[in-house]
């Protein structure tokens, strides 16, 4: 996957990408000489996020947590070498006493069920690449060792957050297991955790100065690992493994 002509060939999508990391992520895939499909739940918004990334970037119209979106775009994706699940969202910050269930279904509904359901869309156009990639776009609050561990400042949070850090959990579950199913055919299958970047998932974030383009760096050294680069493993924006 690291060779030029390789990668001017390849094929990638990139789910939520008309923003935030997602759209980094686009952005230096095209800028890498990759075609990039920017998955994209308002069509309008996406095809403005394909202007501005340049390259051959080409709009999608895909949300992740409607199965007729879903089963639409993949049937406009022959093809595909890279499937980055970065779509996601935060409903709230509650703890789980004071959550409510719909809460709760609403969070894992995009940020596990969605990518259940666009990876498994899109597994035939993956399967025609001779090096698929998955990357799943996660975070560090879903390591259930980090959120034990007395010396990270989420672990002291009462367990807010309930809903998305244990989506994201879930998530790095999933990872694992596709990683382990389609170890054989030459997947590589790993999670991301990204840092907390500047963008709209929350007050604390769109309050941050954790650059976007940072944590997209990691996704794309992910998306292009070569054919001896890990699978089933969660890795921070800078490449160093973060424990489940």
């Amino acid at each position: 996957m690291n060779d030029s002509r390789a990668l001017n060939n390849s094929t990638a999508l990139v789910t939520g990408a008309n923003k935030g990391i997602g759209k980094e992520i686009a952005r230096q895939l095209a800028a890498a000489g990759l075609t990039v499909y920017v998955g994209s739940r308002d069509a309008g918004r996406g095809e403005k996020a394909v202007e501005e990334i340049g390259g051959d970037a080409r709009p999608l119209v895909l949300d992740v947590a409607d199965g007729r979106s879903v089963a639409q775009a993949a049937r406009q994706v022959e093809s595909l070498d890279i499937l980055v699940n970065n779509a996601g969202i935060m409903v709230d910050g509650g703890t789980a006493p004071e959550a409510d269930v719909e809460s709760f279904r609403r969070t894992y509904e995009t940020n596990l069920f969605g990518v259940l359901a666009v990876t498994n869309a899109f597994l035939p156009a993956l399967r025609r690449s001779a090096g698929p990639r998955i990357v799943n776009v996660s975070s560090g609050t879903g390591s259930l060792t980090w959120s034990a561990d007395p010396e990270r400042v989420f672990a002291l949070s009462n367990g807010s957050g309930a809903a998305y850090r244990s989506s994201k959990a879930a998530l790095n579950a999933l990872t694992l297991f596709y990683a382990q199913a389609l170890a054989a055919e030459g997947f590589k299958v790993n999670a991301l955790a990204p840092g907390l970047r500047r963008t709209d998932l929350n007050e604390r974030a769109a309050t941050s100065d954790g650059d976007p383009a940072e944590a997209a760096a990691g996704a794309v050294r992910l998306a292009l690992l070569p054919d001896d680069g890990p699978t089933g493993g969660f890795f921070s924006w800078d490449g160093t493994p973060v424990p489940w």
